[in-house]
Parts: C-alpha cells; structure tokens; sequence
C-alpha cells in the first residue's frame, strides 16, 4: 500500500483535527487514502482531478463495499483534494510532492515497460510490490539521488535483518535490476556487494497416490476437476485457472498450455479418465454463456495486452474462461460486465479445507499437486528430459529437484539401528 509522503500526512491530520475527527477515524480516513493513491497509480488518474473521486467511490461500490464506508472514502478524498491544492502542480500531473510525483511516475513508467515486454501479469505485480518496498527502505529518497548503492544496502537488509531466504531475496535483485536497466536506465554494477542470503536445500513436498484420491473426493466441482487437471497435467495454478475452451482439444486429448512462465508455451496429453467430466463440465460452461450473451455481457476478460484487433473474441465461444466465476464482474471505467474465472484464493481455500478433512500431516498448497505429478512420472520411470518438458522447465537443474523425492535403492537398502539384530551392534 502507497506511503503517504510526511509533509501531506501532516497538512492532512491539521485538517482533520479542525474539523473534529475522532483518533479512530483519522486512521481510516489514512487508509482510504491509501487505497486512493493506489488506485490513481494503477488507473493513471489524475490525484487532483474531480472526475477521479466518483470514479474510485465506483470502484469501491463494486467491491461490496457498504454505503457508510464509501461516504467515509468520499469524505476523506474531498478533504485530500482540497488540501493537495497547497502543493504546485506542474503541467502534466504532480501529486502531494515531487517525491510522491517523481516515485509515481516510476511505477507508471514500470507498468508500461512490463506491458510492453508481454510479461504475465503476477510478474508485474511482484516487480510492483518489490519498487513499492524499495522507496519506503529509502523513505522517499528523491529518485535522481538513488545509486546501486542504495540496492546493496537494501539486499543485505533483506538478508542480515529481514532474514529472507535466498530465493526472495533474488526475486527483489530481479525486480530492481528491471527497474534499473529498462526504467530509470542506469547502470547496475552490484557485483559482489551484496551479502546473500543462505539458499536453503529444498525438497518438494508430494502426496501419495492415495493420499490424492482422498484429496479429490472432497471438493467439489469445480475445484475437483481443477484440481485434477493441475495433477493430471502438472499444471501451475494459475495456468490451470486461465485455461480457456480452445486450449482444449479433446478429440486428439491434448491440452495446451500458452504463454506460461518465460512466456513458453507447451502441449500436454490429457488424462483420459477425465473426458467425460470435461464433456459434461464444458455443456454447463456453454449454457452459462449463452445466458451471458442474451443478457448482453461485454465477454470474458482477454489476456493483458492483448491486440486491439482481438477486441470482440471476448464473445467467442473458444476464449471464454474453462472456469468461469459465479458472478459477473463490473469493469469501472468503462461500466462493462465482464466474466472473469475462479479466483486462486477460492481454489486454495477449497483445497486446504479437503486436505485437513483428510487428516494429511503434510503442509499441502496448489502447487504440491504439480510437484506430486513430477515424482510419480519419476516412479513410473520417465526420464528426466522427457519430465523437463511436461513441465515447462527451462533448466534441467530445476526438474531435478525432484529426484529428491523418490527414495534411491541405495536408500531403501539402509537400515535403522533400532531394525537391527542386538548382536549385529554389540561392542
């Protein structure tokens, strides 16, 4: 969530004080703010703009947000746009301060570079997420005065203070790399500055055949086949929440995967026992759209960048969403109706309840269940060049983790001292 610059922070609490609002108020008046400059940042609205506030109040309505909350965000924007008329604006935009003005220009112009490379989405949100807790490491340095330097010292606090494992603090190195080379195009020489942190020896947790079976019994659909196809097809999450009809075809039972991580794209063969379910699932999914067309909805939401030219597949039968949400979802700028599909957090919360009704004592998440796909295809002795393309890998190294997870004969072979014969340990 943004950081409210000190010298609007203080202009703020002076009004609100004058106009007699409670303690307890004022921290929500501050938070609705918040959600505010986060909004016009992701939008690329004007802050200033009397259009914006009705805009954000629409927002929030289609967030279900009741109507006393939203009079309290309406209230508080009023009173921010009163008080951002004592700071100057230049021609463009400025926001509270140069600092807020010259740190939102950045995340703009990091959106746009992100855009404009095709990457997915959650990368963008990472990459967000990682600039967003540099500058408040920084608190607020001005944007011309940050050097590598100042990424060293942000690392190294990740790894001596924050305690953060190696991974982490690699994914914030690549999103300040991105942010050096490709937005404020400078050079990023860190060579061996950084104090990295301990890289941890990993070993992917999986389930037993059996222990997956018990899984799938109980959720319900769709959750069930969701979860089946991440399995059956050694999905990602998110790869199997945005497949679409026509990734699937199931006369020659092949599904395909686009633009998965590093943008690649793979082709999987799909679990036969699950055709009917498919079949069955699809004819719901196809009278659900139907109904959505004779109500005159704008379509599924496509791919982030899409083409212009692909405006109106939106309404085609193959792009909708395998998965579609329950309900519509109101777009508020242009005030659409659009289907979107499950929600990650629907699916998760699904999962982690079947898997303790089960009894399981494992930590279990989306993702094991692709882990799980590697290492039985590992049991049924597939080679690990064959696994690294199933799942999408890159790096062999990556799909040889999974080696871990199937005991050696070597291992099989030992015995514990406690299985051992006393006269065999005898001294």
């Amino acid at each position: 969530m943004k950081k409210i610059p000190q010298v609007l922070a203080d202009e703020m609490r002076k009004e609100m004080n004058a106009k007699g609002v409670s303690r307890e108020k004022q921290v929500a008046w501050f938070n609705w703010l918040r959600y505010y400059l986060d909004f016009c940042l992701k939008y690329q609205h004007s802050t200033r703009d009397p259009e914006t506030g009705p805009l954000f109040l629409q927002k929030l309505s289609s967030k279900g947000q009741n109507l006393d909350r939203q009079k309290q965000a309406g209230d508080c924007i009023t009173l921010f746009q009163k008080v951002a008329k004592r700071f100057p604006a230049n021609g463009k935009e400025q926001d509270q301060s140069e600092v807020l003005n010259d740190w939102g220009q950045v995340l703009v112009s990091l959106q746009e570079v992100i855009r404009l490379k095709q990457y997915a989405v959650s990368t963008g949100r990472t990459y967000r997420y990682w600039v967003l807790a540099f500058q408040d490491f920084l608190q607020s340095k001005a944007v011309s005065e940050v050097t590598d330097d100042d990424v060293v010292a942000y690392l190294t606090w990740l790894a001596t203070h924050k305690r953060v494992v190696a991974t982490t603090q690699n994914q914030a190195f690549n999103a300040l790399l991105f942010l050096f080379r490709y937005v404020l195009k400078r050079p990023y020489e860190l060579s061996d500055k950084v104090k990295r942190a301990r890289r941890s020896r990993y070993v992917p947790v999986v389930l037993s055949r059996e222990e997956l079976d018990e899984v799938f019994k109980r959720l319900e659909d769709p959750y069930h086949l969701i979860a089946q196809l991440l399995y059956g097809c050694g999905l990602r999450l998110t790869e199997g929440l945005t497949l679409r009809v026509e990734q699937l075809n199931l006369a020659h039972r092949i599904l395909t995967v686009h633009h998965g991580k590093g943008r690649k794209d793979r082709a999987m063969p799909l679990p036969v026992c699950l055709l009917p379910q498919l079949e069955a699932h699809l004819a719901l999914v196809k009278a659900q759209f139907q109904e959505d067309s004779e109500a005159g909805f704008a379509g599924s939401f496509m791919p982030e960048g899409s083409p212009v030219k692909w405006k109106n597949r939106s309404l085609h039968w193959p792009w909708q969403f395998m998965f579609p949400a329950k309900t519509l979802t109101l777009v508020p700028l242009s005030g659409e109706r659009r289907r979107y599909h499950v929600h990650d957090s629907q699916f998760s919360k699904a999962l982690r309840k079947a898997v303790r009704e089960t009894g399981i004592n494992k930590r279990v998440g989306s993702h094991t269940l692709r882990h799980s796909f590697a290492s039985h295809l590992l049991l049924a002795n597939y080679d690990i060049r064959t696994i690294q393309d199933m799942m999408g890998h890159s790096d062999v190294k990556t799909t040889m983790i999974y080696t871990q997870t199937v005991p050696s004969r070597t291992l099989q072979k030992r015995k514990s001292p406690l299985d051992m014969e006393a006269a065999l340990i005898d001294v």
